[in-house]
């Protein structure tokens, strides 16, 4: 079998350790015997065709401005349509945050999302900063937020799990991310899926079921993995 990912704008979004989930998604795979492809599309760049999985990290404020400008038209068209089409797709922070309808900044214009699930994101008065733990359908997640906007789910928009440590997606409903088809968006960094490998296993296994139809993965020696999960849960607790 063979997984080709998609890294969109991996030198503008790529911070606090986002490019893990890339070398998770590419070495939990192989492992697997499973080729990969991994392609970045940056500013200006054109998408690859044929995408499996699509991943989008985080940025600042300025990389930021120019990627939403960037995914408009053409592209943000490109990734609605594999999606619909059962690519899966992973946003981390500021990426998740371009998934939706807008960003709204504190002192500056409107960033235009793409529009591919319902949900806003507004500029707060504070800054989240600190682990987070979430239960979700995939089991406890944990990861690293930093961030200060404030995103809320449309009306039956399914979030990614329920907050037990941290903020999440704005610190009032419990929520953190979000769950569309085959899309998950959220604001763990850290990176999250090394910590997490039964979302990056789903991940996998989505973005080739579109291609090849039912997967079952081989099982992995997570003993590893495992055990990060178990530290990184410690701490968020610990500091809750």
């Amino acid at each position: 079998m063979h997984l080709t990912i998609c890294w969109l704008y991996p030198t503008s979004m790529n911070i606090y350790g986002d490019r893990g989930n890339v070398l998770a998604l590419e070495r939990r795979a192989q492992w697997r015997g499973i080729d990969v492809t991994t392609i970045g599309a940056g500013i200006g760049e054109p998408l690859p065709e044929d995408v499996d999985l699509f991943f989008i990290g985080g940025g600042q404020d300025g990389e930021q401005v120019a990627v939403a400008h960037d995914l408009q038209g053409a592209k943000s068209e490109a990734i609605r349509r594999a999606v619909d089409d059962g690519a899966v797709l992973l946003a981390i922070c500021g990426g998740y945050q371009l998934l939706g309808h807008e960003y709204r900044p504190h002192d500056a214009a409107p960033l235009p999302g793409i529009g591919l699930v319902d949900l806003v994101t507004v500029a707060g008065p504070e800054r989240f900063i600190g682990n987070v733990v979430v239960e979700s359908e995939f089991g406890t997640l944990v990861g690293f937020e930093n961030h200060s906007g404030l995103t809320t789910l449309g009306p039956g928009v399914k979030p990614l799990g329920t907050v037990s440590v941290g903020r999440g997606n704005n610190g009032i409903d419990g929520f953190e991310g979000v769950r569309h088809r085959n899309v998950v968006g959220c604001y763990l960094h850290g990176s999250l899926l090394p910590k997490n490998p039964v979302l990056a296993d789903w991940l996998i296994t989505k973005a080739l079921e579109r291609r090849y139809g039912a997967v079952t993965l081989a099982p992995l020696d997570d003993a590893f993995e495992h055990e990060a999960h178990a530290s990184a849960t410690a701490r968020a607790v610990a500091t809750r």
